[in-house]
């Protein structure tokens, strides 16, 4: 249960960054950049194991095998 509270929470903060940064009109700093990497690649790690997980690798497993008959 505490991994699924910290998936929604990780989640919110994504939502609420990317947002708040696309209203900027500068420039993001470096800093920016990699603590939004980070957040979202440990909302991937945490995601992964679940669920909604396994359906979202599903999915796109299901459209890249789609891609991939479509260029032959």
């Amino acid at each position: 249960m505490l991994t699924i509270n910290v998936t929604v929470l990780l989640a919110v903060i994504v939502v609420w960054r990317l947002r708040r940064l696309r209203r900027r009109t500068q420039a993001r700093s470096r800093f920016d950049e990699k603590l939004t990497i980070v957040i979202v690649l440990a909302l991937g790690v945490l995601i992964a194991p679940t669920p909604a997980g396994h359906g979202i690798l599903n999915i796109l497993g299901q459209l890249a095998g789609g891609v991939t008959q479509a260029g032959r």
